[in-house]
């Protein structure tokens, strides 16, 4: 046998995915399903989760690694989304859930960024190509909307109006580039318990009831590429739900309102907050004030809008 071909690495594809910030989260009252009825407007931003997906042996099953930042709070088990994608992939295709997938983190966890959801779109992507399966687009947008409501975001991208779950996606326009700073914390927030907090804030209503949502302004800002419009419209539902859980947060708005940002939101769920800068320099600005400030854990920058999941790399037979 040729030592060369005997070497060869096994048939591997590596992808990435973008996380993503909400400009605008509207929440209607729970409805009778159980899930809360949202218009939000979605961009996605340069900082991205990488999967990789690599041929194992015959019946080896699924295996899950995981490095980068805050690598050891990601579960590397059946729980993992990734995994799950791999595991849905492989059932609706008939073929067998033969693969090693590892993450490579760059979107902070539990930080209301979608980096969960990001890892399961560059799965499905990546266990598509690594099989061969081709699933039309289509059909893997819906096998990512049954895997989490910001997933088939996860595969768009760019900038997007978000409603039902916020899976029902339309494209947005958008002119140039936004300068984001975001500060996380290490300690994340449960999803369930903002929206439990949401509901207990809001007193009874009526479900099945879409959220009243204006963004007007929020969509022109986006069309001209006027970055300071965009900062007045930002607008979170859930931000005083995050808050109210986690007081500490509001010395994290303040501190980047105090530091000239041109809009400070929380992040989905949050615990992240997201601040958007006049320039590159100013995003990261905003950034060293909220560390000299000592409010955040770790500042990340990045720009928006951001492409979706796409292949970087693949290496076949």
């Amino acid at each position: 046998m040729n030592a060369r071909l005997s070497a060869a690495p096994p048939p591997s594809v590596r992808v990435r995915a973008p996380g993503k910030v909400n400009l605008a989260l509207r929440v209607g009252p729970v409805g009778s399903d159980g899930y809360h009825p949202l218009a939000t407007i979605f961009q996605a931003v340069s900082l991205f989760e990488e999967v990789t997906a690599t041929q194992a042996a015959p019946g080896s099953g699924i295996s899950l690694t995981v490095s980068g930042p805050q690598a050891d709070a990601v579960p590397t088990d059946e729980t993992n989304l990734a995994w799950r994608a791999a595991a849905l992939l492989a059932d609706r295709t008939g073929l067998a859930a033969d693969v090693a997938l590892h993450i490579t983190k760059g979107v902070p966890v539990a930080g209301g960024m979608a980096g969960g959801s990001a890892d399961a779109a560059a799965a499905l992507v990546a266990c598509d190509a690594l099989w061969e399966a081709g699933v039309p687009r289509p059909e893997l947008v819906e096998m990512a909307a049954e895997l989490g409501a910001d997933v088939p975001f996860s595969l768009l991208g760019h900038t997007a109006v978000g409603t039902r779950r916020g899976d029902l996606l339309t494209p947005a326009m958008t002119r140039g580039e936004f300068h984001w700073c975001f500060g996380t914390q290490r300690l994340g927030l449960s999803t369930p318990s903002v929206f439990r907090r949401f509901d207990e804030l809001a007193g009874p209503s009526t479900p099945d009831v879409a959220p009243a949502a204006d963004d007007t302004e929020l969509m022109h800002a986006l069309r001209a590429g006027d970055a300071v419009a965009l900062g007045e419209a930002l607008h979170n539902d859930l931000q005083g739900p995050a808050v109210d859980l986690r007081p500490e947060l509001a010395a994290v708005l303040d501190v980047a309102t105090d530091s000239g940002a041109l809009g400070v939101v929380v992040s989905g769920s949050g615990p992240t907050v997201a601040a958007l800068g006049r320039s590159r320099q100013h995003a990261l600005a905003l950034g060293a004030a909220w560390t000299a400030a000592d409010v955040v854990d770790a500042v990340w920058c990045a720009t928006g809008p951001a492409p979706g999941t796409q292949i970087i790399t693949s290496i076949t037979r």
